[in-house]
């Protein structure tokens, strides 16, 4: 009985061993499970065959988005040796719809239209019109911008997917305009996902970015991030890049993101934030973690604490470790920031601290931050 069973159980293993190949992988050499038993599966055949299926992948999706795809130019107001003046910008954004609206969106960054009024802001779109926005929606804090473009006709917004499924080794599109050059597709996978340690300027505080090899070059900026789907999940922003160009990492915001931030921002013109009012460590280096009795550099150090905040009346200190909120670990100060903003004013919150080598729970009562964002940013 024992021996049909393990006969049972292997050859079982051998049929599924037999089904491992598949779109984006090269299957092991094995041998003909009919007809002449010693000749092996031609390898180069079905690299050349897994290839032409990949690439016919990619231009599927190329098809499918590139009409939603646009360019922008904006004529925004700056300041120069103390004299105001204007600075002509261009990038990139996609189009698409919001549940429950009839009208069609173009996402995009707020680098890329700054301060521009509707009518300094011109779109163009796949088939060469050019329309001007008929409001906009910006937050700074997480370089989203939105363009109202009313009910266009003979228009294909994108689909919106899911960032939180995308993973490391996922292949990946970037669409957009760099260097003035439109239509421009680049393909590369997504390198890493949650990443904060992206300086953006002082304004940028909320940042969760994906990470991809993708080419994204200047003018590629609000440009989308596309599965294999042909969903959007992510907008391009950022690249980091020694010589302004291209060099293989370049980050986006997870569309999921995007997605309550701009459905915020339409519903109610702004996006409510909360805050504690910490200045934490930028980067929590293991050698600190030692000196402060911890085995592992995990949690947000905090590096100050701003008067008559929340934080201070939560008892928070200077060189405190914030290990959880509300029972969920904190990996970094990023992390930690982005939690406190998404909640709501008013809210309590329970901390896990490590202190003078040992841990604490302090509760915290989450403050407002539109209320005292002047108050920070002098």
């Amino acid at each position: 009985m024992k021996q049909a069973v393990l006969a049972v159980f292997l050859g079982l293993c051998a049929y599924l061993g037999g089904l491992s190949a598949n779109l984006l992988t090269t299957p092991r050499v094995t041998y003909a499970q009919t007809g002449d038993a010693t000749r092996p599966y031609d390898r180069e055949a079905v690299r050349s065959s897994s290839t032409a299926a990949l690439s016919e992948a990619f231009e599927v999706v190329a098809r499918k988005v590139s009409p939603s795809i646009v360019a922008i130019e904006a004529v925004k107001p700056a300041v120069k040796d103390g004299k105001s003046k204007s600075v002509d910008d261009s990038g990139s954004g996609v189009l698409v719809r919001f549940p429950g609206r009839s009208e069609v969106y173009a996402l995009t960054n707020n680098h890329v239209i700054g301060q521009a009024p509707a009518n300094q802001i011109t779109i163009n779109l796949f088939d060469n019109r050019i329309v001007k926005p008929t409001r906009v929606w910006a937050d700074p804090e997480s370089d989203i911008a939105i363009l109202g473009l009313g009910e266009l006709d003979s228009i294909t917004p994108a689909i919106l997917g899911d960032s939180d499924r995308m993973r490391v080794g996922h292949w990946v599109l970037a669409f957009g305009s760099p260097f003035g050059l439109n239509q421009t597709v680049t393909h590369g996978i997504i390198s890493a996902r949650e990443r904060g340690q992206v300086s953006l300027g002082t304004t940028i505080r909320i940042k969760e970015f994906l990470q991809t090899d993708a080419a994204i070059n200047p003018g590629s900026s609000g440009g989308p991030l596309v599965n294999l789907d042909g969903e959007v999940i992510g907008i391009n922003t950022a690249i980091a890049s020694p010589s302004g160009s291209n060099s293989g990492i370049a980050f986006s915001i997870p569309i999921n993101l995007v997605k309550r931030i701009g459905q915020e921002l339409l519903d109610k013109g702004k996006v409510t934030r909360g805050y504690l009012g910490v200045q934490l460590a930028p980067g929590f280096e293991s050698t600190e973690a030692t000196k402060l009795g911890l085995n592992k550099a995990v949690g947000a150090l905090v590096d100050g604490v701003h008067p008559e905040t929340p934080a201070a009346a939560a008892g928070l200190k200077v060189k405190d470790v914030i290990l959880e909120l509300d029972g969920e670990p904190i990996r970094n100060e990023n992390q930690f920031i982005n939690r406190i903003s998404q909640m709501p004013p008013g809210q309590r919150v329970a901390l896990r601290v490590w202190r003078e080598r040992r841990v604490i729970q302090l509760e915290a009562v989450v403050g407002d931050w539109n209320k005292v964002e002047s108050r920070f940013k002098k």
